[in-house]
């Protein structure tokens, strides 16, 4: 079994960082326009990327300021039964939020798994870029 991890430093409170990753207006600016979000245990997050079907994710944790953890429940199905966790720490001394992404319970390392490994770093660098600065890099301005 395979896991991706990444960790970044963000110079937000973690408040902001959570906001980002589980409202409409965040995620949205973050990682693909066409959503339907809602910051609530047992909803299931659809997120389109152009490909003809949903990415739907089954929100199973919300900590506010600390933890997220989604399931995949809809996808390709390297991706199914796979979850996603965002883990949030903050130094207010600092004013830096420390997160780590993992996508955890790849049944193996494949091509789609290095894609999405490099795509999730990239996830971060647009979280970190739309809490810092307020733009983000959502899919559909990126270049693929």
């Amino acid at each position: 079994m395979e896991n991706i991890e990444h960790i970044n430093y963000i110079k937000v409170p973690a408040a902001k960082v959570f906001e980002a990753l589980t409202t409409q207006e965040g995620l949205s600016a973050v990682w693909t326009r066409k959503l339907i979000v809602k910051p609530e245990t047992g909803f299931v997050n659809a997120f389109d990327f152009d490909d003809n079907y949903a990415t739907k994710m089954k929100i199973l944790v919300l900590e506010p300021e600390k933890k997220i953890h989604w399931e995949c429940v809809e996808d390709d199905p390297e991706w199914v039964g796979t979850h996603v966790t965002f883990d949030l720490s903050e130094n207010k001394e600092k004013g830096v939020t420390t997160i780590i992404l993992k996508q955890l319970y790849w049944r193996e390392l494949t091509d789609f798994y290095r894609y999405c490994n490099y795509n999730w770093a990239m996830f971060l660098f647009s979280l970190k870029s739309y809490c810092e600065d307020g733009k983000g890099l959502p899919f559909q301005d990126r270049k693929f």
